[in-house]
């Protein structure tokens, strides 16, 4: 048998010494594999079997003449069929390393004559400027010095457009070239057309009636293009993305009730300007369900039913959602095991009733099978140390395996934010009944630095420059810094967090500040520092419980000499340490609670301590904040009350232990609020022992165009400060300081922005209650941005 090629394109080529596409090579190469001499096939339809005493190999320059008669598999002397010579040829051209192979009898001598593909000399990019030719190579897996393989260009060509595609060129396009040089090498060269950035115009859906475009739009993790497009990288046209924003779409539908949602299909078209896409996503939402029955019943003898059923918390009449029946699950487990019951599984079954929209949730306690965790491992953590993805997991090597534990444990390895991509799955084990825990990660930068702006009509322009570290060391610790300049004072501060000190589910912080000011709306400086040591760990589920000890110092000076006599009386006390040890309680289901809509925060604290000039003192705190989507979730309110009281025996508090209502209530100016020494020409504002304040606040869309990222709201904050130890006293013994209970208020209109530099908020203020030497302030604005 007898297979030829003609080689004449590839050798013109050489002689005019121009570029070679790939094409023709390619060409080459399948006229090798197809193009059959008569006479070789009418010689295999005659001859049924061969048999060759030698083998020659002609044309060969790199590849051994040994190693192509192993591709071949013919033996000497070896009868064969005209299939096994076929199949000869095959191996040998399917090496990759030929351009052309032909097979042909001689009598005895079967002869291989190969071309062999030359080598790459060099490699070269022309026409990238988005991506340079560093990056490129690392993509590719063709090499300089290796044998050239069209088939391997070809994959290269594909691998470099999809990486234009995931920037959102999806016209981009690559072309492989050779250029023939001496020696039987050739330079390729990737001739790319990078294309426009593919930007998504227009994010549509149809089908939605309960949810808005707009609110639709925040859920997922495409934008649109909008005013600032050339900061913005989302609003690209990425494929891959769009399976992950479909996910998204399912997932928010589902924790709201709608458990027959389903994305139909998206939809990217070119608009009629040709300037970018229109997006659009088809929408079955299907009908709101609500909990029905919640019963608990068990499949294993012995189980006292009644204690799981008190851990149940999940109630008739609520709105679906999967997150407060996995919280349910987990409780229950855990309770078992706590009661010793192991391979305990805890299984929801959901009888539907379309009738009345309910879902009812029977909890089916059953005896799951033995099967254990013979060990975790943990693969692709360049920097964070194992333990710190092992504490995720609740169960150890040796533990009954839950799946859903295992599930858990990959959510909080997800949460902790140190890594761009997490994959856990169970995989048998030696045994049948062991399993092995594998779990991949990618590591994530995880440090920032951030830069702020912000600005009052009173304290003028302020700066602030932030460092933050979430993974030190790849130990799982919160390391940060920040510092703080006003043209009035200068705040450092530093806090550091090991969440799992000796590894127990036990957070051990580390805080310090020190804090100077040098006031243009008061008559006096202040010089504040200190720092506290502190544990919390969990109570219940949102819930946690903290003990901490403190240490601060404090100094009040340059005190003007037309100032109040107590703030005079501060001064002579000098610098002053106060040691304090202090509890607190937090609960917390804003964010991460059953209910997407919306949660509730409460914190109280308090602290008991002395001073060292004698006077000792109890602080107490309680805050509540609350927060809820309404109108279909386009609308966020959210309200806050707050107060405290500071108690001091065997000495009086100073100005700078005492509430300043002008950081709880917006529309007043700094130090513009509260107890007032109306005796003296400065009026000085002297802060008090006790305040309260509630505050409300409402944000909307004002019908700009969402990619805008432009929104408004109102606010409304009425709250006091009143108390002091001594109200008279002076150099007369008889000057009165007004600290009673006078009620301020304000309300206005704030903008929200996301600007390309950060969340940016303007507030528009004007007091509605005040007294009359109240300072007010009518405007400010924050901006932060994190790099």
């Amino acid at each position: 048998m007898k297979k030829r090629t003609t080689g004449g394109s590839t050798l013109n080529a050489r002689k005019r010494g121009k570029r070679s596409g790939l094409t023709q090579v390619s060409a080459l190469a399948l006229s090798g594999l197809l193009l059959v001499s008569n006479g070789a096939l009418d010689g295999l339809a005659e001859a049924q079997s061969y048999q060759f005493s030698s083998i020659d190999v002609q044309g060969n320059q790199r590849v051994d003449a040994s190693t192509i008669a192993s591709y071949a598999g013919i033996g000497r002397g070896e009868t064969i069929s005209a299939a096994q010579l076929n199949d000869a040829y095959q191996g040998i051209a399917g090496s990759g390393l030929f351009q052309s192979v032909e097979l042909i009898p001689r009598g005895n001598t079967l002869v291989i004559q190969v071309e062999e593909f030359p080598t790459i000399n060099v490699i070269a990019f022309e026409g990238n400027r988005r991506i340079n030719d560093e990056n490129l190579d690392e993509i590719i897996d063709s090499r300089s010095r290796r044998v050239y393989s069209p088939a391997q260009a070809e994959a290269d060509a594909a691998m470099i457009a999809e990486a234009y595609r995931q920037g959102g060129r999806v016209a981009a396009t690559v072309s492989p070239k050779i250029i023939p040089r001496s020696d039987n090498r050739v330079d390729l060269v990737f001739e790319i057309q990078e294309g426009r950035v593919s930007e998504i115009e227009r994010l549509s859906f149809v089908g939605n009636r309960n949810f808005s475009d707009r609110r639709l739009r925040r859920v997922l993790e495409t934008k649109q293009a909008g005013l600032f497009r050339t900061f913005v990288t989302r609003d690209t046209l990425v494929e891959d993305r769009l399976e992950f924003d479909k996910q998204l779409l399912r997932d928010f539908y589902n924790n709201r009730g709608f458990i027959d949602m389903q994305v139909l299909s998206t939809s990217a078209e070119i608009d009629r300007n040709r300037r970018g896409f229109i997006l659009t996503f088809n929408v079955a939402e299907g009908q709101q369900f609500r909990i029905g029955n919640v019963s608990v019943s068990s499949e294993v003898a012995g189980v006292d039913i009644d204690a799981f059923r008190r851990a149940a918390r999940l109630r008739s009449g609520r709105t679906y959602s999967p997150v407060p029946v996995d919280t349910d699950i987990a409780r229950m487990e855990k309770l078992a095991t706590r009661m010793g019951l192991d391979f305990i599984r805890v299984e929801p079954r959901v009888t539907r009733n379309d009738r009345d929209l309910t879902l009812d949730i029977e909890y089916v306690i059953s005896r799951g099978p033995r099967i254990f965790i013979e060990r975790i491992d943990i693969e692709g953590n360049t920097t964070t140390l194992d333990r710190v993805v092992r504490r995720q997991f609740d169960s150890v090597e040796g533990d009954p395996f839950n799946p859903r534990e295992i599930r858990a444990g990959a959510d909080r390895i997800r949460a902790l934010g140190f890594f761009r991509d997490t994959e856990v799955e169970a995989i048998a084990g030696s045994r049948s009944d062991l399993v092995v825990v594998d779990v991949n990660v990618e590591e994530a930068p995880t440090g920032s630095l951030g830069f702020g702006a912000s600005y009052g009509t009173n304290t003028g322009l302020g700066f602030n420059l932030s460092f933050s570290e979430r993974n030190f060391l790849g130990r799982g610790q919160a390391l940060s810094a920040s510092l703080g300049l006003t043209n009035s004072s200068q705040v450092f501060s530093f806090n550091f967090v090991e969440p799992a000190f000796l590894g127990r589910d036990v957070a051990f912080g580390l805080s310090a500040f020190y804090r100077t000011t040098e006031q243009d709306y008061a008559y006096y400086n202040t010089d504040l520092g200190g720092f506290e040591p502190s544990f919390t760990f969990p109570l219940a589920d949102y819930s946690r419980f903290g003990l901490r000890f403190t240490y601060d110092y404090g100094k009040v000076y340059d005190v003007n000499e037309d100032s109040s006599y107590i703030l005079v009386t501060e001064e002579e006390m000098g610098g002053l340490s106060s040691f304090s040890a202090g509890y607190s309680f937090f609960y917390d289901t804003l964010n991460d609670g059953p209910d997407p809509r919306g949660g509730i925060l409460l914190r109280f604290r308090q602290d008991f301590g002395g001073r060292e000039d004698g006077a000792s003192f109890v602080r107490t705190e309680a805050l509540v904040r609350a927060k809820r989507l309404v109108f279909n979730e386009d609308v966020t309110l959210r309200a806050e009350l707050e107060g405290g009281a500071v108690m001091f025996s065997g000495g009086n508090s100073r100005i700078i232990e005492r509430y300043q209502l002008s950081n709880k209530i917006r529309g007043f100016e700094p130090n513009g609020v509260g107890p007032r020494d109306l005796n003296v020409e400065n009026e000085d504002v002297l802060g008090g022992n006790y305040f309260a304040v509630a505050r409300f606040e409402a944000d909307f869309p004002i019908g700009l165009p969402e990619e805008y990222g432009i929104k408004g709201g109102l606010f409304w904050d009425i709250g006091s400060v009143w108390d002091l130890n001594d109200i008279n006293g002076g150099p007369t013994g008889n000057d009165p300081v007004d600290d009673g209970f006078h009620l301020r208020s304000a309300a206005g209109v704030s903008v929200f922005w996301e600007s390309p530099l950060g969340p940016l908020r303007l507030n528009f203020s004007q007091p509605l209650i005040m007294e009359d030497y109240d300072q007010e302030q009518n405007f400010e604005f924050t901006v932060a941005t994190t790099f």
